[in-house]
């Protein structure tokens, strides 16, 4: 079964509120088994523009993914995501089919 991904670009405008975004969604991605596999390190911009921060999270699947953005304990987050910085989201399920080569 495929995983489930976030994928989000973010333009933070309060530090401050951001992190306590940081720390309350914290409550949610451990309820659903979030994995982070890029958060905010360096990167390259090879073609055209690109935020600040980059952010891939990784759950068990798709429903998952959902589940926990869907969540009360998220939506709570999400309040103070969207007081804080300019968030693009995508959820998106994972690709287990056959690769290259």
């Amino acid at each position: 079964m495929p995983k489930g991904y976030w994928i989000a670009r973010v333009d933070v405008h309060d530090p401050e509120i951001y992190q306590q975004y940081v720390k309350a969604n914290a409550v949610a991605f451990a309820k659903f088994g979030a994995r982070f596999l890029v958060r905010a390190g360096k990167h390259v911009v090879a073609s055209g523009n690109a935020p600040a921060r980059n952010v891939v999270i990784e759950f068990r699947d798709y429903e998952t993914a959902l589940a926990c953005h869907d969540s009360e304990e998220y939506r709570a987050a999400a309040k103070l995501r969207d007081a804080a910085a300019a968030v693009d989201l995508v959820i998106a399920e994972g690709y287990d089919g056959l690769q290259p080569g």
